[in-house]
């Protein structure tokens, strides 16, 4: 009997598996939706740079056009000075195109619908969202309070107070406005994207969570400590989409920490351009990842939270044949969720034959009572005999005949003649 496919794998699919959900999936499709989203990106940050260069031109009165005040502009945005306004939304702004980049290219070669690259609903889970807000907000509270109240005072540090300056408001501006579509942009792509496609090819979920992890660490210009310190982050991320099926606990995360760096920086509590980390700021991520994730991951078991897709088998006719990577024949209980029993190929009428009609039931034998039977009628004048095999019998038969046996109707046999059947 040729095997059946029914395991619950097969229908349900984890945030990571969700390009398999799609019907026409193809392990290329992920490759060519990246090389459309890269030059759908940098066709869009072409255009925010000149804007924004020719913002600086129009702003900045030591322009003239020389040679020298171009030099200076160029230094100006390569020098990614962040507390500059400009080079701000240039570098943050830049970033956040990620986002329509990756939902256009989506939009190419799928998989579909597009929401799926947002969570197993198909859609972005607002109220799962601003679940995961509370507790970001509390543990991000709490680890930076401590930071900056208790742990640099012990280590000597000086405290800084905050300073206001011509551009503060400005930057603080910039922060609520760029950096949540900056911080989502960047889930949408390392969390989302790279994920999905590595889920696509490798089924384990830990090859999706830790291979985009150097990308997203090379993206960020620090030393050792920063470079370790930001893995981590990313770490955290990955298995919170994957725990939880979506990007929302990810985005939340990001969103506040970054935030909330941008606008102590616009004050000058933190340093904007800092590029090294250090253990006691690698500590402070480990506490604050791992606290976060607990209290998702709780609140996600609390509420039911739905974690993976269901979704139907393709139809394939029973008892065909199945070509490579197709599905097979089963059902599912959408109810439950629980595969339905599967029904064997062999078993099944062919598809394409109409159901055979179900045998007339054989004639009851005549009861034994000679009294009851007619007398036998008289026998009619002679008359010249046939010869051959179509000559009618002289006399009636005692017994009626049996039935003749049904003819099997594309290997279908009628019960009761070679095999019972419930």
């Amino acid at each position: 009997m040729p095997a059946v496919l029914s395991r619950l794998d097969d229908v349900q699919y984890a945030y990571h598996r969700l390009a398999r959900s799609a019907p026409k999936y193809a392990w290329w499709k992920a490759l060519v939706v990246g090389v459309i989203g890269t030059a759908i990106y940098l066709f869009l940050s072409v255009i925010v740079g000149v804007a924004v260069f020719a913002i600086a031109i129009f702003t900045d009165p030591d322009f003239d056009g020389s040679t020298d005040s171009i030099n200076a502009l160029v230094t100006r945005f390569t020098e990614l000075d962040l507390t500059d306004p400009l080079v701000f939304t240039l570098a943050v702004g830049s970033i956040a195109l990620m986002l329509p980049s990756a939902f256009l290219a989506r939009l190419t070669l799928g998989p579909r619908p597009v929401g799926l690259i947002s969570s197993v609903a198909g859609r972005l889970r607002w109220g799962w969202l601003a679940r995961c807000i509370v507790p970001a907000a509390v543990v991000y509270g709490v680890v930076f309070g401590l930071s900056f109240l208790v742990l640099d005072p012990l280590l000597g540090a000086e405290p800084i107070a905050p300073v206001v300056s011509s551009t503060t408001l400005v930057l603080v501006l910039l922060a609520i406005i760029l950096t949540p579509l900056q911080a989502t942009a960047e889930e949408y792509v390392f969390r989302g994207y790279l994920m999905q496609t590595i889920g696509g090819w490798l089924k384990h979920p830990a090859w999706a969570i830790l291979l985009p992890v150097p990308l997203f660490a090379i993206g960020h210009d620090y030393d050792l400590w920063g470079l370790l310190d930001v893995s981590l982050f990313a770490i955290a991320a990955g298995y919170l989409t994957w725990r939880t099926g979506g990007l929302e606990a990810a985005i939340v995360a990001h969103v506040i920490n970054n935030t909330t760096l941008f606008v102590l920086g616009a004050f000058g509590l933190v340093d904007l351009n800092a590029k090294s980390g250090s253990p006691i700021a690698l500590v402070s991520t480990v506490v604050l990842m791992g606290a976060y994730s607990a209290l998702v991951v709780w609140q996600a078991k609390r509420t039911g939270l739905v974690t993976t897709r269901e979704v139907a088998p393709a139809a394939t006719p029973v008892g065909s044949v199945l070509g490579a990577g197709d599905h097979a024949a089963f059902g599912v209980s959408f109810a439950s969720g629980v595969p339905a029993e599967p029904v064997p190929a062999a078993d099944a009428p062919a598809a394409d034959a109409p159901a055979p009609a179900a045998p007339a039931p054989a004639a009851p034998a005549p009861a034994a009572d000679v009294s009851a039977a007619p007398a036998p009628a008289a026998p009619a004048p002679a008359a010249p005999a046939l010869i051959g095999p179509s000559a009618p019998s002289a006399e009636p038969s005692a017994t009626p005949a049996a039935p003749s046996a049904t003819p099997p109707v594309d290997g279908w046999t009628p019960p009761g003649e070679n095999e019972s059947r419930s």
